[in-house]
Parts: C-alpha cells; structure tokens; sequence
C-alpha cells in the first residue's frame, strides 16, 4: 500500500513547517503537487497551550496549506530520539509516500531539537533505501524508497542558501496557515477577544508565558527575514533552503541558462 506524495516536510514540532517552509507548501499545492507533514513530536513541552490544542491547530493549519497527509509520531519533546525504533516509525511514512522531495529541519539551531530532528531525518532517509530493513503498513510489506532530493528549511541561525521560493502570492496564506498556532504566536486579540475565546473553549495564548516566538517583534522578524531573501532574487517574499545533496550536476549549462531570468 502506498499513498504517493511529490513532496513530504519533516519536522521536529508541529508550527516548524508552517513557521519556516509554509509559504512553500501553498505554492505546491497550488501548483497541482501533493503534500504531507509528519509531525516528529506533539510539543508537550511548548510553555504555551498543551499537546492538545496544539494538535487541534495543526489540523487548522493543514487544511490551509492544502496538505493531503499529516502524521504525528509522538516521539519526546525535548529529546528526540534517533534510535531504530524512532527510524522505524519514520522510514513507514517514508515508504508509505514515497515522496520525490523531502524537506527537514534546519542543521543548525538554537533549539536542540531541531538538528536532532535534523539528523534523525536524515539517517532514517538514507536507511528508508536498505532493502534489508523490512518495514509493514497496516499489514503489508513496504518496498524500498530513498527520497532523490533534500532540503533543509532555515530556522534561527541563518546558512547561505542554495534554493530561495519567491512566496509572494501566497504570503497572506502562509501567515494565516501559521496564525493557525493561536497558543503559540502573538494574534493580536485585544483583552475581550481573548476573554470570548476562552469562554468558547479556545485560546490565543495571550495570558500565557511570553516565549522567543509568542511577542509580536517575532512575527516582524519573520517578514523581514522573507522580504531580505525575497529580495537577493527580485521577490517580495522569499523562503530559502539549503540543498542537502549538492552541487547540482548540469550537462547543457547554457540551455539551463537560455531562458530569460525571472529572478535577478
């Protein structure tokens, strides 16, 4: 049994994907491509909101993204393991979307679990192509499958990308899709906002702990951040990526050069 993707993001949290590559999952989707997530923990150590709102604003977050899968492994928060266990439950969702693209967490970052998030991806796609790690799906024997292309998203610490998506038809989207995350970014409810949310069950976060990612300045530097990439392409908005496997091999260089640029 397989569900094919064309592109599938790996994360450590849930909000990651939409934090970091949410304008490019948009575009995707626009563009005819199918997408996934798989969620590598449930964020229970967030000092905002709980595993449980979290997973409802995922869900949130997923339908305006346009996604057609998203798995939640429910590893630890805070130290996720790359055991065979954990490589296991992630070469399943591998082989079950057998995706062309895969995007993960940044190799660097001042949270640690993303580059362990980082690194699990990335041994547990290169075992994804063993044939002599046997995995099932409800019951049946999954084939082989290595992803040909991976990228990494840039999160805290900035790289020198390879890759850089001009997001800017879609930008209003990305920010809604992570807007979603009301427990964990500033959404700009005033004090009877807040107080109508949580009589109605729902929350926005703003009586919780201020965080790196919950005061408004965050989501400034998060615009400033895609319009400065946006900008070295001649973009509004851009989202950059470092490529994992380069360089990018070429065997007619003006005919991949012919076209007229579309970007500076």
């Amino acid at each position: 049994m397989t569900q094919p993707l064309d592109v599938l993001a790996l994360a450590a949290h849930p909000d990651d994907v939409e934090l970091c590559a949410g304008g490019t999952m948009c575009l995707l989707h626009d563009q005819g491509y199918t997408t996934g997530v798989v969620d590598f923990t449930r964020g229970e150590l967030g000092s905002r909101g709980t595993p449980e709102t979290r997973a409802q604003e995922a869900e949130v977050a997923s339908g305006v993204l346009g996604l057609s899968a998203r798995h939640n492994l429910a590893l630890p928060d805070g130290d996720i393991p790359n055991t065979a266990e954990a490589r296991e439950a992630l070469i399943q969702r591998i082989r079950l979307h057998r995706p062309s693209i895969v995007l993960i967490n940044a190799p660097e970052d001042r949270h640690p679990d993303h580059p362990a998030a980082s690194r699990l991806a990335t041994d547990a796609l290169f075992y994804s192509g063993l044939v002599r790690i046997e995995t099932e799906w409800e019951g049946e024997a999954q084939e082989p499958w290595r992803p040909p292309h991976v990228l990494h998203y840039m999160q805290s610490i900035p790289f020198e990308p390879t890759f850089v998506i001009d997001v800017s038809s879609v930008w209003e989207r990305r920010m809604e899709a992570l807007l979603s995350y009301r427990t964990q970014f500033y959404t700009g409810g005033d004090a009877a906002e807040s107080d109508a949310s949580e009589a109605s069950g729902e929350t926005s976060g703003e009586s919780e702990p201020e965080t790196f990612i919950s005061n408004p300045a965050f989501l400034q530097w998060v615009e400033a951040r895609a319009r400065t990439y946006g900008y070295r392409v001649g973009a509004t908005y851009g989202e950059p990526f470092l490529y994992r496997h380069g360089p990018v091999g070429v065997t007619d260089l003006v005919a991949m050069l012919s076209r007229e640029p579309r970007f500076r």
